[in-house]
């Protein structure tokens, strides 16, 4: 299966004048290099009247007029320090060959996984075949974005993904996930194993395009006990990161196992990240005494503050970059920008941010 994806591109040269890499690769700099999840998205107008223009979400990310255009958009607004592509963590599920919408006012809707019988429908050997529009796009965007800023790649971390096509939608209790996990083990082992290596090959052809550093999204890792956590989400990531690395040994990684709460050293160490995205709920001295002595820290700033804007947001951002901004540091959000949130207050952290100074 690591065969599944065989790739003819190069590593794009990274310049080690691009802050965001060089904040991966350890170093505190003056001002910390920024980016916001969910930078592009329906915040902005220009998005929504993109969006527009095709049928359904799935077709816009395997269409890259529209993925680099929506990915090109925010870095017109507020000049971030990385671009992130354009695409959706479920567009490996729709390769294997699973049914994935996106309907209006519901979310993602799949043909979930009932079972162990049912991973033999799941196609593993065209996935790569399935992605080649996402590949494009990266191509295209490692040589449109601006000379400072740096590309990001990224997938949805296997428990995650796994839980969309057990559960059959977004967030739920996580019982079938879960019960499936507890009654039939090896068979749950068997969809991480798939995803694992899916996962692999699609982050190999990324970085073959010109993705520059790669981020795995676990956001439902916060669901996990200890045990869960460290079989779900610490093994399959280092799997991925090994896989990765055997092509790319030099490709940055940033772990994102929102929630993990007092599990977030494990991961650090255990994983091989060189970079951490927080949640909002970590403290800031726990994470500073914590983990930013391992490795770079990216986070974490409440997103509905920033839909209230103001005071309030300024003065959590102050508290965020004076906790972290001394060593190896990202500023983001502690989740991804929420819809409601007013474009004028994202241009006002992004000035907030450029004009801080480490004393």
């Amino acid at each position: 299966m690591d065969k599944m994806c065989s790739s003819k591109g190069k590593l794009r040269m990274t310049e080690p004048s691009k802050p965001f890499l060089q904040a991966l690769q350890g170093e505190a700099l003056a001002t910390p290099p920024f980016w916001f999840m969910r930078q592009a998205g329906r915040y902005l107008p220009e998005y929504r009247e993109l969006r527009t223009t095709a049928r359904n979400f799935l077709e816009f990310c395997y269409t890259p007029d529209l993925s680099v255009e929506a990915t090109l958009q925010p870095l017109r607004r507020f000049s971030p320090d990385a671009a992130i592509l354009f695409c959706d963590i479920l567009v490996i599920p729709d390769a294997l060959g699973q049914t994935v919408e996106f309907r209006e006012g519901e979310g993602p809707v799949l043909e979930r996984l009932r079972g162990n019988d049912d991973l033999g429908r799941l196609n593993s050997e065209g996935v790569c075949d399935h992605l080649t529009p996402v590949f494009e796009t990266v191509r295209r965007l490692a040589a449109e974005i601006p000379e400072k800023t740096a590309l990001i790649g990224f997938a949805g971390s296997p428990w995650t993904v796994a839980t969309y096509m057990v559960e059959g939608r977004g967030k739920t209790d996580f019982s079938r996930a879960l019960g499936w996990d507890t009654e039939d083990q090896a068979g749950f082992a068997r969809l991480m194993e798939i995803l694992v290596n899916a996962t692999a090959a699609y982050l190999i052809e990324q970085v073959a395009n010109g993705a520059e550093a790669l981020q795995l999204f676990d956001t439902w890792a916060g669901a996990l006990n200890e045990d869960q956590f460290r079989r779900l989400v610490i093994a399959p990531t280092r799997t991925i990161i090994e896989k990765v690395r055997a092509r790319y040994p030099h490709i940055p990684f940033i772990g994102f196992p929102r929630g993990a709460e007092n599990l977030y050293p494990a991961y650090v160490t255990e994983t091989g990240v060189d970079g951490v995205g927080i949640d909002s709920e970590l403290d800031l001295g726990f994470a500073a005494n914590n983990l930013q002595k391992m490795c770079t820290i990216q986070g974490n700033l409440d997103p509905l503050l920033v839909v209230e804007g103001g005071e309030k947001m300024k003065s959590a951002a102050a508290e965020i970059l004076d906790a972290f901004g001394k060593g190896p540091f990202v500023f983001n959000l502690g989740h991804g920008v929420v819809p409601q949130t007013p474009v004028e207050n994202v241009i006002e952290l992004a000035r907030q941010i450029t004009s801080w100074r480490a004393l």
